[in-house]
């Protein structure tokens, strides 16, 4: 059986363009369903001697890194070429020292039973918790000691991937899902990976295995058990509805009979077709299903211009899932398995401290040197009003981030000022104006391109001015107002 293609990722890892994806373990496992890890082992064991060696998990998909390590382990032990192991660390927000993180990979590395993992990504729920710098910074201190290879983000949205990058913090890949059915990752995300050799790896290609021939001209299914097919079906609903998917359906079959190949061949051909994907992760449910032979298929697949266009013709008539990618797990809607994600958030621990100067008013603080020596709050609420100081990119440590750079510094500020709204009660819809101070005037398209980003809907009042000389090594400074309707 011929091998999927390899590919590379970073400066230190190959991975192979089709990567086998250990997800759904978590839902084989769920609610105390027996599983037979032996039995699980020895089917991956038979993916990676077939050619399909590169392992997708993460932390929480179940007993998925224990069983890859013990691939690991046996093919070691039979003197073949082991395995690349992915997998993810997703921290619950706070603070990220060096014990913390070290903590958490040398737990993922415990479980696997290795001394290096090949491919750590990380994942973040929340951009206005700026540890995840923290986080990363440590990252790469253990890639130096050689825990890790290669740091992967997950589910980063093209604005605090460009952030992170321009931070110095060296990325090889950047996992996001990307599909016919979701083409946000076709957009900004691409453009900036491929301006920073960042390896974009797609999941939800196949969507839970409804893109493929066994739901054309199927009814609308009411009762869905697998997690898989529970999140891809409310990727159905937001780009149009099953009507709509049915007519995606027959256009990628009428591309698939032309190419003599299934309708799951097309879906991922047209994923690794685009230009900044560089492996595509097709889930594997072990022990219960082998499609390999099938999923070969894809990578010598050709799509040409009219293939394309038919494609585009019916993917145009979709409509665009909301947001910015990663966005499903931070905000509405929901587009995950369990749904509404929002008791998740809420259990998560507020930024900054708030004080309660008297009643009425309290008052918040971003830790900044600034604040005590200056004698000033970073945020106070009134009543309903919410007051946030002129905020600029500087972390609790007293660094500048993205020094030199005005869009990724704008990008840090207003993580910041969420944060200090949301801590004092707000939420973003409460953002009345936002006032820019800008050093260089010259910046003025790129930093309203990110405020853009973040309040385009929301269309608070704003001032812009340039030409301003700014304290300290900053471009831009930023202070807003919200008034809280609740």
């Amino acid at each position: 059986m011929q091998e999927p293609i390899k590919t590379r990722l970073g400066k230190n890892v190959s991975i192979r363009r089709l990567v086998t994806g250990l997800w759904q373990m978590a839902d084989q496992e769920r609610d105390g369903k027996p599983f037979d890890l032996d039995a699980a082992a020895n089917a991956l064991h038979s993916y990676a001697q077939a050619g399909f060696d590169t392992f997708d998990m993460a932390d929480h998909y179940g007993s998925a890194e224990i069983i890859a390590g013990m691939v690991h382990k046996a093919m070691r032990k039979e003197g073949e070429n082991p395995p690349t192991i992915m997998t993810k660390w997703c921290p619950k927000p706070g603070e990220m020292s060096a014990v913390t993180v070290r903590k958490g990979i040398e737990t993922a590395l415990n479980r696997l039973e290795l001394d290096t993992i090949d491919v750590m990504q990380f994942h973040w729920w929340r951009y206005e918790s700026p540890e995840y710098l923290d986080a990363l910074f440590q990252l790469m201190r253990l890639r130096e000691e050689g825990l890790i290879r290669e740091i992967g983000l997950t589910n980063f949205d093209s604005q605090h991937l460009r952030m992170v990058i321009k931070n110095g913090i060296e990325i090889a890949s950047n996992q996001v899902c990307f599909s016919l059915l979701d083409r946000r990752a076709a957009g900004e995300l691409s453009k900036v990976a491929q301006d920073y050799d960042v390896a974009i790896l797609a999941f939800g290609t196949l969507a839970g295995g409804f893109l493929s021939e066994r739901w054309i001209k199927q009814q609308e299914p009411d009762d869905i058990r697998d997690w898989s097919r529970m999140k891809y079906k409310r990727y159905i609903d937001a780009a149009g509805g099953w009507t709509a998917f049915q007519a995606l359906l027959r256009a990628l079959d009428q591309v698939a009979r032309k190419h003599n190949v299934s309708i799951t061949n097309i879906a991922t051909a047209w994923a690794l077709d685009q230009t900044s994907v560089r492996a595509t992760i097709i889930g594997a449910r072990l022990t219960e299903g082998d499609h390999r032979i099938d999923n070969l298929r894809a990578q010598e697949i050709s799509l040409d211009d009219s293939d394309r266009a038919s494609i585009q013709a019916v993917t145009d008539d979709l409509l665009c899932i909301p947001g910015d990618c990663g966005d499903e797990y931070r905000k509405p809607p929901f587009l995950t398995a369990s749904g509404d994600l929002s008791h998740h958030l809420d259990t998560l621990p507020s930024v900054f401290d708030v004080v309660e100067v008297r009643p009425g008013r309290k008052h918040t603080d971003s830790g900044t040197m600034w604040e005590k020596r200056a004698g000033f709050s970073r945020a106070l609420r009134d009543g309903n009003r919410i007051l946030v100081s002129g905020t600029t990119a500087t972390d609790a440590s007293g660094n500048v981030v993205c020094e030199g750079d005005a869009e990724g510094q704008t990008v840090y500020i207003l993580d910041k000022i969420l944060a200090t709204i949301q801590d004092l009660g707000g939420t973003l819809e409460d953002l009345a104006r936002t006032r820019i101070f800008l050093r260089n005037t010259s910046d003025w398209e790129s930093v309203s391109g990110v405020h853009a980003r973040y309040f385009g809907n929301l269309r608070p009042t704003n001032t812009l001015v340039g030409g301003i000389d700014l304290v300290g090594p900053y471009l831009v400074e930023i202070e807003a107002e919200a008034i809280v309707q609740k």
